[in-house]
């Protein structure tokens, strides 16, 4: 039965995989060629096939298969595996602000158009954009609470950068081990000392996702290494304190998520000072 399940699986993948082409080829692009110049029949082309079909078309291959299994990252607006989980901090979001502003980090603007085309703007002219926006990425069901940055040369190009999700430390210790420690929508209060679960990368440059091919930021595929950078950083300048480290879900041990490479391990320590 097992195998009969599998195969109906594969088989309706391989259907909208067809279905996609199709659409894409010979509906999408010859609709356009008859009205729109080539160039512009091929821009258009790819603008709806990589931002509209194909992510449509991720969301419904993810609902055949029927994943189940507790993350242990990030998921993307496709529902793909987005940046790995690897640091978790303890405290309140003004400690949380006060520790990465004495790193030199800043928070990133919230995602807009206005945002959205000064990123492009600062990308294409290599003109520094200091509170670029991040994309947005998702866990407990919502997009991140708050994000900080640094970018690296000054290039807006290259950067280290960690989204945060606040996550109430009561509600932690009742739900964890159960689906419902992933599924909590609600933000905790700014003043409440709670888990901000972070996922943090190092962009290195401009690339292209890999099923839906929109176009994003490359990002270092040792996330490992951009972890401990992060916790090094707190470190020298003394805003942790009781710094420890723990397995994230079960049966991630030296295995890729995505395109990253990750130990599995998520490195926990409690905020200190910033506070009135």
């Amino acid at each position: 039965m097992r195998l009969l399940k599998l195969l109906v699986q594969r088989l309706l993948i391989f259907g909208l995989g067809i279905f996609c082409v199709w659409l894409i080829v010979f509906v999408v692009f010859e609709t356009a060629d008859r009205r729109l110049p080539w160039i512009l029949a091929v821009s258009a082309t790819y603008g709806i096939a990589a931002y509209l079909v194909l992510p449509r078309a991720i969301r419904m291959g993810l609902k055949i298969l029927q994943s189940k299994r507790v993350p242990s990252y990030t998921i993307t607006g496709d529902g793909l595996p987005g940046d790995p989980v690897n640091v978790v901090l303890v405290g309140t979001l003004q400690q949380l602000r006060g520790a990465f502003a004495a790193l030199g980090w800043s928070e990133a603007d919230r995602l807009s158009l206005a945002s959205s085309w000064g990123m492009v703007r600062a990308f294409v002219l290599n003109t520094p954009y200091p509170t670029a926006p991040f994309s947005t990425l998702y866990l407990f069901g919502r997009g991140q609470d708050i994000g900080f940055q640094k970018a690296i040369d000054n290039s807006p190009r290259k950067r280290h950068h960690v989204r945060f999700w606040a996550l109430s430390q009561t509600r932690a210790q009742a739900t964890w081990g159960t689906a419902d420690f992933w599924l909590n929508t609600e933000r905790p209060p700014e003043n409440e000392c709670v888990l901000w679960i972070g996922a943090g990368t190092r962009d290195t440059g401009l690339s292209l996702t890999r099923l839906s091919f929109q176009i994003t930021h490359a990002t270092d595929s040792d996330t490992n290494a951009e972890r401990d950078h992060i916790i090094g950083e707190l470190k020298r300048i003394r805003t942790i304190q009781a710094v420890k480290v723990y397995q994230a879900g079960e049966n991630l041990l030296a295995e890729r998520v995505n395109h990253y490479i990750t130990d599995g391990e998520i490195t926990l320590a409690i905020l200190v000072g910033n506070e009135d």
